[in-house]
């Protein structure tokens, strides 16, 4: 359940500056920083009192296509906030500030940050990080969903074109992918993944909506276009 969040972290990992959130521009506030210092960006849309969604992008640098799509998103839903029903919704366009600007998978100290949470089936290695949260991008995310509790959580990749899910997520799995012609399909629950450890240990339904490669070309009123019913329908 979304409390369970709460309680879970690892001893030994600092808190993220999450908990004590900047503003990082007009629109957003700021949850933490990367390796390089940029930070790492949260927007809120809908009902403050309302249940926590939470969507993020491109915690793999080189699949960036999720990142116009959600600010595409935020822009629907401050125009129309009734589309939110009931809901605060949380965004988090870049989850690996660092990693887009190179056009790399990893963050800057070559970690894959979605593997180094901390999961049961957490793996160290040199690429997943010698412990879990080692990294300060996982660290802030995670203090997220400590502080807000989302009752799903959506991580928007590339390039498999299909609807992964972890936890008790597949009958959302199957409504999204009705939206956006995606099939329904489980990957597996990957060592340290986001989706391990909040679908697998945490019991809390996960999405990983795995886009095509070539969304990369293609602007976000075309990605929304393709992919924005299929967005709303997470919502409901």
């Amino acid at each position: 359940p979304p409390e369970a969040i709460a309680t879970t972290a690892s001893p030994a990992s600092p808190a993220s500056p999450a908990s004590n959130a900047s503003p990082a521009s007009n629109d957003g506030l700021e949850i933490g920083r990367s390796v390089e210092g940029r930070p790492i960006e949260l927007l809120r849309r809908g009902d403050p009192d309302g249940e926590r969604v939470l969507l993020l992008a491109t915690i793999h640098g080189n699949e960036a296509a999720g990142t116009p799509l959600l600010r595409r998103l935020a822009d629907e839903l401050r125009a129309a906030p009734e589309r939110a029903r009931g809901r605060l919704v949380l965004l988090v366009p870049v989850a690996n500030p660092d990693g887009l600007a190179a056009g790399r998978r990893t963050n800057a100290r070559g970690v894959d940050l979605n593997r180094n949470f901390p999961a049961d089936n957490f793996d160290p290695s040199r690429r997943h990080g010698a412990a879990p949260l080692s990294e300060p991008e996982s660290r802030a995310l995670l203090e997220l969903l400590r502080r807000e509790r989302p009752v799903r959580v959506v991580s928007l990749h590339q390039p498999l074109a299909q609807i992964d899910w972890d936890g008790p997520g597949e009958a959302l799995a199957r409504r999204v992918a009705a939206r956006c012609g995606l099939p329904a399909r489980r990957i597996g629950s990957r060592p340290g993944s986001l989706g391990s450890f909040v679908g697998v240990d945490l019991g809390v339904p996960i999405l990983t909506v795995e886009l095509r490669r070539s969304d990369d070309r293609l602007d976000r009123d075309a990605l929304w276009d393709r992919y924005g019913d299929a967005l709303l329908a997470t919502l409901d």
